[in-house]
């Protein structure tokens, strides 16, 4: 089989990106190997960036989503341009032309594929879901007990708790401020909703640590954190919960803005914990910029699991998902769609649900972010890259898993 791809961008658009974000632009499109050879010249970067988009734009209308830096356009042997797509050990050939036309760059790949389209997606680590016993029972798929919510933000705290439902774990129990009970309450038909004594209206303190890790005690994970607020007293109870509960933690949102004012909880967690950041929650858990992280956000993620002694989850295109004991895994997506309020949330919630139906968390990490995003783009493919609402994940979610369970996606 056989496709052509054309695309065009304009040289001064590219050089505004680098100078505006510099080396995390660059690191985030280029191979090191590449921005060797362009170094910073813009009519280069350019021209490469085009021909990236016209290799992708060979897989139109697929399943496949491959990433900007794994397509490599480096001087052949004759000093033309020559692609290469990185991870990729089918026979496919890619041959890219380069032009530049007034102030723009213009590229035309053509590839070649020996096999189906779909064996050139580079494989991230395999995508693991829980078996479904045809004798199970609600008990059989495990107890995730969701701590979210707060005045304002009483979204997320559904968002995450019906995302773990719409993964399949067999009870979701929704612990929330006495003040929004009602609203949960009445937004969450299948989620059992649980009023907590609150602090403040609308926070949850450490007042109430006690009866939330015996709630905690007979669960198979807790997911912590989405709209939680940040009430001191709120991050003090996520601190010890952090440190003292027996189940798996997913940590998010605010719970993670706990842990980073508590800079000394680092590598004191208790075990089996999952730390979901954006680049910004990131920088606080690590003292660092968002530009530092984003200029190597795979060692960032690797060195923020070694030093919480977590599961890490660096969220943003191609999501960094890394183990303590130096495991990693990218993920193939980039899916703008989720640049959108509440995704996160969904998110904990997914990776919740998996590990109540027995995945272990780095397993549930990594598929978690694979469906998350997988559910994204089908979206996208429907409604367009703006106007996604988290919600709109909530129905894509079983659909996504059912056909990856038929070996599709």
């Amino acid at each position: 089989m056989q496709r052509i791809g054309v695309d065009a961008v304009s040289v001064a658009r590219v050089a505004l990106a680098v100078k505006r974000s510099g080396r995390g632009f660059l690191n985030k499109v280029y191979t090191p190997a590449e921005q060797a050879y362009c170094a910073g010249d813009a009519e280069r970067l350019a021209g490469r960036w085009a021909a990236k988009e016209a290799v992708i734009k060979c897989f139109d209308g697929t399943s496949i989503c491959f990433p900007r830096r794994r397509i490599e356009v480096l001087p052949g042997p004759n000093g033309a341009p020559r692609a290469r797509l990185l991870g990729n050990d089918r026979g496919a050939r890619v041959e890219v032309s380069i032009t530049h036309h007034s102030r723009l760059a213009v590229a035309t790949a053509h590839l070649e594929m020996p096999d189906l389209v779909d064996s050139l997606l580079p494989a991230p680590e395999p995508v693991l879901l829980p078996e479904r016993p045809r004798d199970a029972h609600k008990g059989t798929f495990g107890t995730a007990v969701v701590l979210a919510g707060s005045l304002g933000f009483t979204g997320a705290a559904y968002l995450a708790a019906t995302a773990a439902a719409r993964t399949g774990a067999g009870l979701v129990r929704l612990l929330v401020a006495d003040s929004i009970y009602p609203i949960l309450a009445a937004k969450c038909t299948e989620v059992m909703a649980t009023p907590v004594t609150e602090v403040a209206p609308g926070a949850i303190g450490h007042a109430a640590y006690d009866s939330i890790l015996r709630q905690l005690t007979g669960a198979e994970v807790g997911v912590i954190g989405p709209g939680l607020g940040r009430d001191r007293s709120t991050w003090r109870l996520v601190l010890d919960l952090a440190v003292h509960a027996r189940c798996p933690l997913v940590i998010d949102a605010d719970g993670l803005n706990a842990l980073a004012d508590s800079p000394r909880a680092k590598g004191k967690l208790g075990k089996n914990r999952v730390l979901t950041p954006h680049p910004g929650e990131m920088a606080r858990l690590m003292g660092r910029t968002i530009e530092a992280i984003a200029a190597d956000r795979t060692a960032a993620a690797r060195k923020a699991a070694r030093e919480w002694g977590a599961v890490v989850v660096l969220k943003g295109a191609h999501t960094v998902v890394a183990h303590p004991d130096g495991r990693c895994n990218e993920d193939p997506h980039e899916v703008p769609a989720l640049a959108s309020g509440g995704t996160g949330d969904v998110l904990s919630g997914i990776i919740g649900g998996l590990i109540a139906q027995g995945s272990e968390p780095y397993a549930a990490a990594v598929s978690g972010v694979y469906i998350h995003a997988a559910a994204g783009r089908r979206i996208a493919q429907r409604l367009g890259e703006s106007g996604l609402l988290a919600s709109d994940l909530l129905l894509e979610i079983p659909q996504v898993m059912n056909v990856l369970r038929q070996g599709g996606l």
